[in-house]
């Protein structure tokens, strides 16, 4: 099983150009099953689940071009696709249940597997099915996989989600597009990632609204146009890099983003001592102050995301005085907490909440990575002490984190995989 070995001690300066965006990637590759026409893809990151997805559409008997060098996907439908999601395929990938709502819409039938993923909480997928028995799908659990069918079609209708959900939202926006008459979706997530999804679907020729911030409006369509279609930037991996270059006291030039779109992240790393300039379509990120203290509540977007929460406590251990997280969104998401203390760190958990004492003095170790976000945020750790750590089951950074030791490497860091 391959691992990470890091030295630390090093500034992070340099350049980093920004890959697409995994969690944008995966639900507009689920939504491609609607059309028969070429769609490609472009600004595909070369990540392990978007590898997954692309097998899974291959599976069902799409036709699959996966140019890595070039980072773009072709895809096209010619024949009619099989409605049967393997679990062998979506056992490491949550996203694999997106399929279910275009299988369902377009065939009237799916047969998917429950999904797997990370192990950082129960994340039901009650949302997903009870929505779709609201559009008149009759559906079933048995033997771990989901039995839907419709076998007059998807209807749409009023459907309000009981909490915001990014899967949800996507599952059912997509199996939309296809149903009779209007569905009107409240309380919807309003992440970046369903905007680039909503805007892929709008090229398509599905007929889109965005009613305010959380309401989605959908005239269901039956003819599809062929696209191309360029992937908006990863605002995770983005977020991931500003804060090595804080944690080092480095300067790194990030690219091929929009900061707009992280002005909640900028704002709060400013607030800690980051120093951070905004252009157009990249920053600057460096430090020279002393980092201070900061209180974090994980919300739904514009909030703070989840999926920096164990990056952004890493620099908090760094940090003056004490700061504290609030974990809103998973109730299982402090996991990479006991690693961090074997490095030396104070952290003390209380239910959804953590206290990090600061200026901890981190030591380099033996870890073991529990989840995606958790084993970067072992990476960032093991570039603050100079002795050596060693990071185990780097797959999960590998499921989300296009060449991160390179990009890393490549800025100074002393970083290499270990097989």
């Amino acid at each position: 099983m391959q691992k990470l070995e890091i030295k630390g001690g090093r500034k992070i300066s340099g350049t980093i150009l920004i890959s697409g965006s995994k969690n944008a990637t995966l639900p507009i590759l689920a939504s491609t099953i609607l059309t028969n026409k070429k769609i490609t893809i472009k600004n595909i990151p070369i990540v392990k689940d978007v590898e997954t997805m692309a097998k899974l559409l291959n599976t069902i008997g799409a036709t699959v071009k996966f140019n890595k060098k070039k980072k773009k996907i072709e895809i096209t439908n010619n024949k009619p696709l099989k409605t049967f999601a393997p679990y062998h395929l979506l056992k490491t990938m949550r996203a694999g249940v997106l399929v279910l709502g275009p299988l369902l819409t377009k065939y009237r039938n799916a047969k998917v597997s429950l999904p797997g993923g990370c192990a950082i909480g129960s994340r039901p997928i009650d949302f997903h099915l009870d929505a779709l028995k609201k559009m008149g799908a009759n559906i079933k659990i048995k033997g771990g996989y989901i039995f839907a069918s419709a076998k007059k079609g998807l209807k749409g209708c009023t459907i309000k989600f009981p909490k915001i959900s990014v899967g949800a939202t996507e599952n059912i926006l997509i199996a939309a597009c296809f149903a009779k008459g209007e569905t009107k979706l409240r309380n919807c997530a309003q992440e970046p990632e369903i905007d680039d999804l909503i805007n892929f679907l709008k090229k398509l020729g599905c007929k889109i609204n965005r009613i305010g911030k959380r309401s989605i409006n959908i005239l269901g369509v039956e003819k599809l146009k062929s696209v191309v279609h360029n992937v908006i930037f990863d605002r995770i991996e983005a977020g991931t890099y500003i804060i090595a270059a804080g944690l080092t006291k480095g300067k790194l030039k990030i690219k091929n983003i929009n900061p707009k779109v992280i002005a909640t992240e900028i704002k709060l790393l400013q607030k800690m001592g980051v120093d951070i300039i905004k252009k157009k379509d990249y920053i600057t990120v460096s430090r020279s102050r002393k980092l201070k203290s900061a209180n974090v509540i994980t919300k739904p977007y514009p909030g703070f995301p989840t999926d920096l929460q164990a990056q952004i406590m890493v620099l908090m251990t760094k940090a003056n005085g004490i700061s504290t997280i609030k974990e809103n969104i998973f109730e299982n998401r402090f996991m990479h907490v006991s690693e961090l203390r074997r490095m030396g760190a104070k952290i003390k958990i209380t239910g959804n909440k953590a206290k990090i004492i600061g200026k901890s003095k981190l030591y380099g170790a033996e870890l073991m990575a529990t989840d995606l976000r958790a084993s970067v945020c072992l990476v960032l750790a093991g570039l603050i002490p100079s002795n050596k750590t060693v990071i185990n089951r780097i797959y999960h950074l590998d499921r989300g984190y296009e060449k991160i030791e390179k990009k890393l490497l490549a800025c100074g860091a002393q970083i290499k995989r270990l097989q």
